[in-house]
């Protein structure tokens, strides 16, 4: 909502938002699902970590099965707490979307491919294109997965990009 009122009013300006997957999808969804569809002229960077990483590790709408949280020590169940949530997919259906990708910041290789893609993003904007981008990265969180940096590393790659796979889903 902050976005899209500094690029109403701000026309000429390139605006961007940088959120985290417990306020983008959980108490902004509302914002960010109008957003894609008005086709707001804005930049989303969008940082999946798979918990509230900012407010002590508990349940984000991303969280995955099983994930142990804060507020999930059993591991977040689908049944009881729903499964997490595909932001990119659900954005990508929206008319006002013009490029949606979904990257990894787990090794040197995916984040050069991350950069390329919040480049582009940006790109889009500065050229004029007509509505929103977005492009996810997903995102360590050691301290509150409770385990060393490599091996959250190797968690993205082994676990989330399972549920949430890799890709350029629009644009």
């Amino acid at each position: 909502a902050v976005a899209t009122g500094m690029k109403r009013t701000n026309p000429e300006k390139i605006i961007f938002s940088y959120q985290g997957d417990g306020d983008l999808a959980s108490i902004g969804a509302a914002e960010i699902l109008h957003a894609g569809h008005r086709g707001e002229q804005i930049t989303v960077v969008f940082i999946n970590n798979a918990v509230y990483g900012m407010t002590g590790g508990q349940m984000a709408p991303t969280t995955m099965i099983d994930q142990v949280t804060a507020t999930t020590p059993k591991g977040r169940q689908g049944a009881d707490q729903g499964y997490p949530l595909q932001v990119c997919e659900l954005l990508a259906t929206l008319p006002g979307t013009i490029y949606i990708e979904r990257c990894s910041m787990h090794d040197p290789a995916h984040i050069r491919k991350s950069k390329k893609a919040l480049r582009h993003a940006f790109e889009l904007q500065v050229d004029g294109a007509q509505g929103m981008s977005l492009v996810e990265m997903l995102s360590p969180c050691p301290v509150y997965w409770r385990m060393p940096p490599a091996k959250a590393m190797e968690h993205i790659e082994k676990e989330m990009i399972k549920v949430f796979p890799l890709g350029r889903l629009k644009g």
